[in-house]
């Protein structure tokens, strides 16, 4: 879940970390526009060089990626783009969330939906629609509110290559705050022995990727599982890689920091040192994410959501197509928590043009068996004689 507080404009109406009704209609009165930030995206293009640290932040050791020999000689014919690495070419690619200000926001959740692989060279543009604002029922906070933005990536000539919604939960902080919105994840911290540490290393080891060899529609039973891979256990170092291939939404240093600052200066959060930090530090500083009502330090929504991509591409190989991605965030991922992807097959159909179409359920669980991530997603697999 990622913590932003992200305005385009600077804050007004706010009261202690309350959604007034006056900056609610504020907010409500911009759906339906196209948000444009001034900051340029982190990434405009497909570069080898992306797509590697790409694969290299999240764990995906799929050749594709990664070798250039093995690609050409792929049914791709190059290096293409990791499905979720389209997170990476828009700032708010996880959703708009400016306007109310002070009030706590949480990465939610995304649904992708690709159209085709986005090969080498490719230029891509994220279009950023905020979509709704809807108001839910919440026992922890006063109001809650989902953000949602809708999102057109496309290449210089208009043509669009995916498709997503991606939201956010803006809950009052003050009131999340007094209702410990945040008591069943104070625990005892996990700690991992030799023997455990052997345990996660073996199953890292027997990951598989499937590649050129050909996975049939035909082959694949309604019921049956595909095969799970672990991630983690995560820690400050993890995120700052993800950082690094993501780009992140307010990481900037030095002079751009502060003349960031000058423009959206309710982005700062003070650190312990009096210096102001941007919101997702709490996804590094566990002083910073205890500050606000979290016990550690904690992971990124999209990182689980490009670790279960890789486990669906990994099954589906280079032959296969990774076409619609749904998934909810449901609870925190913290320092020192490791990640299962789970998937089962739930249902299968002919989708034309040689290929069939297979639905499954996705889950991200940890160590404690606790539900972190859920949702679907949809592969396309070529048909004997297809």
């Amino acid at each position: 879940m990622t913590e932003t507080n992200m305005t385009t404009e600077a804050p007004t109406h706010t009261h202690g970390g309350r959604a007034t009704d006056e900056e609610l209609a504020r907010l409500r009165s911009k759906i339906g526009q196209r948000i444009e930030l001034r900051e340029a995206p982190y990434l405009t293009e497909v570069t080898r060089d992306a797509v590697r640290h790409w694969a290299w932040a999240t764990g995906d050791r799929n050749p594709l990626y990664l070798d250039a020999a093995y690609a050409r000689k792929s049914v791709h014919g190059d290096i293409i783009c990791p499905p979720a690495m389209l997170y990476a070419f828009s700032r708010i690619s996880i959703g708009y969330r400016g306007g109310l200000p002070g009030v706590h926001s949480m990465f939610g959740g995304s649904h992708f939906r690709w159209h085709e692989p986005i090969r080498m060279g490719q230029a891509i543009k994220a279009e950023v629609t905020f979509k709704d604002l809807v108001e839910f029922p919440s026992r922890f906070a006063e109001r809650m509110f989902k953000q949602i933005s809708s999102i057109r990536f496309v290449g210089d000539d208009g043509h669009e290559f995916a498709q997503a919604e991606s939201w956010g939960m803006r809950t009052e902080r003050t009131k999340a705050r007094e209702k410990d919105k945040y008591s069943d994840l104070k625990r005892e911290k996990t700690y991992y022995t030799p023997e455990h540490l052997a345990e996660i290393s073996a199953q890292y080891a027997a990951e598989r990727c499937r590649g050129n060899e050909v996975l049939h529609w035909e082959d694949v039973e309604v019921g049956s599982e595909v095969p799970r891979i672990v991630r983690g256990p995560y820690t400050a170092t993890t995120a700052v890689a993800f950082e690094q291939a993501w780009g992140g939404l307010f990481i900037w240093a030095h002079g751009f920091w502060y003349d960031y600052l000058q423009r959206h200066p309710a982005v700062g959060i003070a650190n312990g040192y009096g210096i102001p930090e941007p919101p997702e530090a709490v996804h590094w500083d566990t002083a910073l994410a205890q500050s606000v009502g979290v016990p550690e330090a904690y992971d990124y929504g999209p990182e689980r959501i490009s670790w279960i991509a890789t486990m669906l591409t990994n099954w589906a190989g280079d032959h296969g197509f990774l076409e619609e991605l749904y998934t909810e965030i449901r609870r925190f991922n913290l320092v020192g928590d490791l990640t299962y992807c789970i998937g089962k097959v739930v249902a299968k159909e002919p989708a034309g043009d040689g290929r069939g179409r297979i639905k499954l359920s996705i889950e991200a669980r940890d160590q404690r068996d606790q539900l972190t991530a859920k949702g679907w997603a949809q592969v396309l697999l070529p048909m004997r004689g297809g």
